[in-house]
């Protein structure tokens, strides 16, 4: 890490909070490819933004599209990948931002890191777990990349040839096999609303 930077104070969080009159959260939606996650994310960012709230997505496949598009899928790429969300997150969810990532994020230590960095300031943070059977997840595959793994074309696939490392206590569970988008964002705007997020 370099010495020769310094952090520089501004307002508190707090501060913020009450000239923007919204508080920032993070919520972190994990699950296998194909499990909605994306989906549920833009349904409920829209719900937010609708009712008049700062909201903003970070998703899985538009930040490799930028922010990390020099990183590839092997176990150290995916750390880095949820290392780099984690910390812009936190900026998004410290600036008072309903903060929405939608990453497969397979790795239970990378999800309690991403947890750590925001809880050691003070800033909430949401885990859901999109939970899809991989079959399920198989069936939608609306990209054709369980297929392309199953044929060994697409190596280090999650769910497949790679693990995914289910939440054991998230905060939101949602069975994304017996519900609508529109009732699953539901659910998490209902969370958010009782824990006086928003």
């Amino acid at each position: 890490m370099a010495t020769n930077i310094t952090w520089h104070e501004n307002l508190t969080h707090d501060e913020r909070a009450t000239l923007r009159k919204q508080r920032g959260v993070t919520v972190w939606l994990t699950g296998l490819s194909a499990s909605g996650k994306s989906t549920i994310a833009c349904a409920l960012e829209q719900a937010l933004l609708n009712r008049g709230l700062n909201a903003y997505r970070l998703d899985g496949d538009n930040v490799r599209f930028g922010l990390n598009k020099d990183l590839g899928f092997s176990e150290a790429d995916r750390n880095e990948n949820i290392r780099r969300i984690s910390e812009v997150a936190k900026l998004f969810n410290d600036s008072c931002c309903v903060t929405l990532t939608s990453f497969i994020s397979p790795y239970k230590k990378d999800r309690e890191t991403a947890r750590e960095l925001h809880e050691k300031d003070n800033l909430p943070f949401v885990e859901v777990f999109v939970d899809v059977p991989i079959e399920v997840a198989e069936q939608r595959d609306p990209k054709g990349l369980y297929k392309k793994a199953r044929e060994g074309i697409i190596k280090e696939f999650t769910g497949i040839s790679a693990p995914y490392e289910a939440p054991e206590n998230p905060e939101i569970h949602l069975k994304n096999y017996d519900a609508s988008v529109e009732d699953a964002a539901a659910q998490i705007i209902s969370y958010l609303e009782r824990e006086k997020y928003i």
